[in-house]
């Protein structure tokens, strides 16, 4: 009696075992289908898949047991095919993406970022005087910083006496070879001035030279080798909702992406006691890297346009926007004091300073772009 009570004890063990087992499968299945029900469908990822395609195509109609598990079957199969294969599109265009090069790279990629001020200068002295800014503002443009062994000014190009402008063609810089490569241009602006001898000297000499003049009855004109435009630089665009009649006053860096070019030999440039906030504007807007000679003509009379603060801050401005020329690479080596102009210096009589001086920097660091653009036909 007892070995079959032992015997029964473990049949009912085995049969125990056997059931629980197949509960926790039962369970375990469950869990599963839960889960897979749970999970996101494929087309939330964006890949639909043919199944999703053709349930939304067909009616829904009732299906069997059988029928659902088939269903949940492909779908499943589906959706891990689809993960699959936007793992391997997504490796493909990285890998794209790091051998292509980039679609389409700015027109001046050496343009610097923009800034949103100047950096100011210490002051010349402790006592913030209208003197010791003179002083230094006044030493610092009569002095040249670096010397040029060719300077073609208006004595050479008309025999004048005025001899201002000037230009520097010594073979150390660029310009001289870009003369001969015919790649050399010129960009000129003034209100009014009869006077473009150098203008023509540097059109023969194989310049592209355009010279902008607000006051001019057409657009657009050519004349012999230059072209003549009713454009003015400004330090700023003009508001979108104002359409000028007969000018546009634009941006430096704006006729440059109009015209479609990217460097300036030569800017040459008077513009009537607007010079410091333009200045200003070439220095933010990093587009002096794209200028090899700057000729400017600066007027010390009064503050100039839009320059506020009282007269030491003013010059303080001036040192300061001068400084950020030569941070950008610029050397003056040409100086001239008109003498037929007054003695003044903010509306006073400061060192026998004149109210004008016209001065030449040429970029040491420039690196103009050597792609043959000589003689582009202008559509306008």
């Amino acid at each position: 009696m007892g070995m079959c009570r032992e015997k029964v004890n473990v049949g009912l063990l085995l049969r125990l075992a056997v059931l629980l087992t197949a509960l926790c499968w039962c369970i375990h299945v469950v869990y599963l289908e839960t889960s897979w029900q749970s999970s996101p469908p494929p087309s939330a990822l964006g890949h639909p898949t043919q199944h999703d395609l053709n349930q939304d195509q067909q009616p829904r109609m009732k299906h069997g047991p059988v029928d659902n598990q088939e269903k949940d079957f492909e779908s499943r199969t589906s959706y891990l095919h689809a993960l699959i294969k936007d793992g391997q599109v997504r490796k493909q265009n990285v890998d794209k993406e790091q051998l292509l090069p980039p679609c389409c790279p700015p027109l001046n990629p050496h343009r610097k970022a923009l800034r949103w001020h100047i950096s100011l200068q210490p002051w010349a002295s402790e006592h913030h005087s209208l003197e010791d800014e003179a002083k230094r503002f006044l030493s610092y443009i009569t002095t040249p910083q670096v010397t040029c062994a060719s300077v073609v000014n208006n004595d050479a190009t008309t025999g004048a006496s005025t001899g201002d402008w000037a230009v520097c063609l010594d073979p150390k810089f660029s310009i001289t070879h870009r003369m001969k490569s015919k790649n050399c241009r010129v960009y000129s602006f003034g209100l009014g001035a009869d006077d473009h001898s150098m203008e023509h000297f540097l059109a023969q000499s194989g310049c592209e030279v355009h010279c902008f003049d607000p006051s001019l009855e057409q657009p657009h004109l050519q004349k012999a080798e230059m072209w003549f435009h009713r454009i003015s630089v400004d330090w700023r665009d003009p508001s979108p909702a104002f359409v000028p009649k007969r000018q546009a006053n634009k941006k430096l860096a704006t006729i440059l992406d109009d015209f479609g070019h990217r460097d300036v030999d030569v800017l040459k440039a008077d513009m009537e006691s607007a010079e410091w906030k333009i200045l200003e504007n070439l220095v933010l807007e990093g587009v002096l890297d794209s200028v090899g000679q700057l000729l400017l003509e600066l007027h010390l009379h009064w503050a100039g346009f839009e320059v506020a603060g009282d007269d030491p801050s003013v010059v303080r401005f001036w040192f300061s926007l001068l400084k950020e020329l030569e941070q950008a690479g610029f050397r003056l080596f040409h100086v001239h004091s008109n003498p037929n102009k007054p003695r003044l210096f903010l509306h006073k009589n400061i060192l026998n300073a004149s109210s004008a001086y016209t001065l030449s920097w040429v970029n040491v660091w420039w690196k103009p772009s050597w792609t043959a653009h000589k003689h582009k036909k202008l559509i306008f």
